[in-house]
């Protein structure tokens, strides 16, 4: 599955930029830009649809959910 390109806001990833320590190594602003791109990945995929219900989900993973019950 090909990954979708997901474009950040400016706006956004200032002010994500604003709320850190005035000194932050870069490990902390890649990671803080990753956290980001997820929510904004996340944002888009509820906006097309690409979701799934409480009990979909269940029932993909029912698998694992029920091994060590048996």
């Amino acid at each position: 599955m090909r990954r979708r390109e997901v474009l950040l806001d400016k706006k956004k990833v200032l002010r994500s930029v604003s709320l850190m320590s005035d000194r932050f190594s870069l490990d902390e602003f890649v990671d803080r830009m990753i956290i980001l791109e997820k929510i904004e990945r996340g944002l888009a995929d509820i906006e097309a649809g690409r979701t799934f219900t409480l009990e979909e989900v269940k029932k993909r993973f029912d698998h694992i959910l029920t091994k060590g019950t048996k």
